[in-house]
């Protein structure tokens, strides 16, 4: 490296130029780069909370699985361990903020200020400096051309004086330029010392996060890896059901609720009725009222009407190995009851309300008891004949005309015609009064519906007119 001092010189305004010119303009784009890194990192663990929130959840879904639980718990354990990871992550980048960026950014916009007026005041000591040492060189020049002539004894004491001046003030630039350089080579190691101390400490910290997520995930991989090294391997218990499953096992298939019903029936036919009560059923008071023209006992039925002929089941013992078709085809006579009946404490008793529906099962009276099943309840059970009538659909819609069977028919009521006939006479049973004779049910009758003209009844208003043309009548 050479000694003169011009070139000292411009390696020291060189270094000054380079700090201020391309040292801090880079410290500035590294601080925003550094930024920019920050958020690309701040993003990345958002993107990897996010998808290793998806693994855990399922890793949940797995859990569930009989087969699959090892497995979804390994995956939700990967998902805590990476999610451990990332938090380490964050810490090491918060430290990267706070010793570098901050720093950066801080020191950046000082240092432009301090290295400018550093760089300025050496120029301008040394511009003095140099000024200083020209006028003492000019000074020494003129001397000698004076010294040259006859008096030049008078110009040697002057002459050795700027000698000396000149030469200290020569020795002084050197320091000045030597201790310039020096302080300008300083204050640029000081910055690239400061920036690579940052990064060996932010490299430090990346290596301390590593050695931690290392750490963390090389504890548990080989329990990871294990637990999905085998896909064909089955739980125990999983091995223990379906091997119970692939054992035959006789299944009879449930009934059907009609062939219950009916077995059950049969069931209940098979074992036979009770007995009848020892003491004579009791006759309602009312019951004559319903009973005026026809013999009590036996209560018999119009089979042909209401079913086909078929035993009793206390004399006939019908076989109960009859097809259910032809069960379901023949109905059984019923009787509608007109009395409520309460059996007490009587469990052979049967008891129901008035206008309920009982299924005959012995058609004989045996002391004025029939033995019957009530329809809405399927309860069993002796009842007075007296409390019941035969039951029929005709009989059903004409209970409230008739009372009891042969009773006498009650005249029919005749209805006057319609209101919007003209060919309908008033009934011969009735005898209308002479005021509502074309008054139907007391009603006027509209004219139009009498089969004249709607509009007879409009009145025309005469027509005025202002045509000045119009004949004069």
């Amino acid at each position: 490296m050479s000694r003169d001092p011009e070139d000292v010189n411009k390696l020291t305004e060189s270094t000054y130029k380079n700090v201020v010119e391309n040292f801090n303009p880079a410290l500035r784009n590294l601080v925003n780069l550094g930024k920019s890194y920050e958020k690309s990192v701040t993003a990345m663990n958002m993107a990897g909370k996010a998808y290793f929130d998806a693994v855990a959840k399922i890793g949940e879904n797995a859990a569930v699985s009989p087969v699959s639980r090892e497995l979804g718990v390994v995956l939700m354990e990967i998902s805590e361990t990476q999610r451990k990871v990332q938090q380490e992550l964050e810490e090491t980048m918060k430290k990267f903020h706070r010793d570098i960026i901050a720093e950066l950014e801080k020191k950046t916009d000082l240092d432009v200020k301090y290295m400018t007026a550093t760089f300025k005041r050496y120029q301008s000591e040394h511009k003095i400096k140099q000024d200083s040492l020209d006028r003492s060189q000019s000074d020494l020049k003129k001397l000698r051309r004076k010294s040259q002539g006859k008096h030049s004894s008078k110009y040697e004491v002057k002459e050795n004086e700027c000698v000396r001046s000149i030469s200290t003030r020569q020795v002084d630039m050197q320091k000045f330029i030597a201790e310039g350089c020096r302080e300008a080579l300083l204050e640029e190691k000081r910055r690239f010392c400061f920036l690579v101390d940052k990064h060996c400490t932010f490299t430090n910290e990346m290596s301390s996060f590593h050695d931690r997520a290392k750490e963390m995930l090389t504890d548990k991989l080989p329990t990871w890896q294990d637990k999905c090294s085998d896909a064909t391997k089955v739980p125990d218990t999983v091995m223990t059901m379906i091997e119970g499953l692939q054992t035959p096992v006789s299944m009879t298939p449930d009934a059907s609720p009609l062939m219950e019903r009916l077995a059950r029936n049969n069931s209940k036919d098979s074992v036979g009725p009770p007995p009848a009560p020892a003491l004579k059923a009791q006759i309602s008071p009312l019951a004559n009222m319903f009973t005026q023209d026809i013999p009590r006992s036996p209560i018999s039925v119009d089979l042909n009407s209401e079913c086909t002929d078929q035993d009793s089941l206390g004399s006939s013992g019908l076989s109960r190995s009859a097809s259910v078709s032809s069960d379901m085809n023949v109905r059984k006579p019923r009787v509608l009851t007109i009395f409520p009946h309460t059996s007490g404490n009587n469990d052979t008793l049967l008891s129901f309300d008035d206008g309920d529906l009982i299924t005959l099962l012995i058609q004989e009276e045996k002391d004025g008891w029939l033995y019957g099943e009530l329809e809405k309840t399927g309860q069993r059970g002796w009842f007075p004949s007296s409390y019941c009538r035969p039951y029929s659909e005709s009989a059903l819609t004409n209970r409230m005309d008739s009372h009891g069977y042969g009773g006498e028919e009650e005249t029919p009521v005749l209805l006057p015609p319609a209101d919007y006939t003209d060919q309908g006479s008033p009934s011969k049973t009735s005898s209308p009064s002479p005021d509502s004779m074309g008054v139907p049910n007391g009603i006027p009758k509209p004219p139009f519906l009498g089969g004249g003209n709607p509009f007879a009844t409009v009145k025309l208003r005469p027509t005025v007119t202002n045509d000045r043309s119009a004949p004069h009548v």
